[in-house]
């Protein structure tokens, strides 16, 4: 194999897919430690992962307890949900796994639970109860409006960063193609999860990563 000689010990790849497990802790763990801070202006979105292709869902065992069918804009699917909070300079600050069949807004008390400022999402995060819930936590949550809804006075600020929302789509384009996060191979739960951990810790660890590079001028004038 290619790089053998540098490598002496490396195991096979059958001993590799059955220590995987072993470093789910570990990983969680260390995916902590590498989280970025709150810098009082964050975003909030989540993406599905597909776990097999529509049409092989009654064939599906893997699985066939854990994964739900869910919808996002893109259609329906069978698999997961992956919930993430980053700050302005694309670091992620939390994130976490759900069934496909979710609501976007359950998991996020939780998930936001020790961020504070200003929290912007889509429009599937507008929730009268989830607003409230979240400013007695310190942490105002700002969407843009349904069509059918009354137009609210809004902060000029708050507007531009709206638009700045597409930095966490970017950021899950970048873990799905670049850190390949989603593919429907995986041979156990635990080995998923473990895959999801690495991919978001390969994005921890890129050098240049999307970011708003905000200041007073550069919001003024976006």
């Amino acid at each position: 194999m290619h790089l053998n000689k540098e490598f002496p010990h490396l195991v096979s790849y059958a001993r590799f897919v059955a220590l995987i497990p072993r470093m789910l802790i570990p990983l969680l763990a260390y995916l902590q430690r590498r989280f970025g801070p709150c810098t009082g202006i964050s975003f909030i979105d989540s993406t599905s992962l597909e776990v097999c292709d529509a049409k092989r869902i009654s064939q599906h065992r893997v699985f066939a307890i854990d994964a739900k069918r869910g919808k996002t804009s893109m259609g329906w699917f069978f698999g997961f949900k992956l919930h993430l909070a980053v700050n302005d300079r694309g670091e992620l600050l939390a994130c976490c796994l759900t069934p496909g069949n979710v609501d976007d807004r359950t998991p996020v008390p939780h998930l936001v639970n020790n961020l504070h400022g200003k929290l912007f999402g889509d429009r599937g995060y507008i929730s009268g109860p989830l607003s409230k819930l979240l400013f007695e936590q310190g942490l105002q949550l700002i969407t843009r409006l349904r069509k059918n809804m009354k137009n609210q006075l809004m902060h000029l600020s708050d507007k531009l960063l709206l638009r700045k929302r597409a930095i966490i789509e970017t950021i899950i384009d970048q873990l799905k193609n670049i850190s390949q996060i989603e593919h429907s191979r995986h041979r156990s739960p635990v080995n998923f999860v473990v895959h999801v951990i690495a991919g978001l810790l390969a994005y921890s660890h890129r050098a240049k990563k999307p970011g708003l590079h905000l200041d007073e001028r550069a919001l003024l004038a976006a």
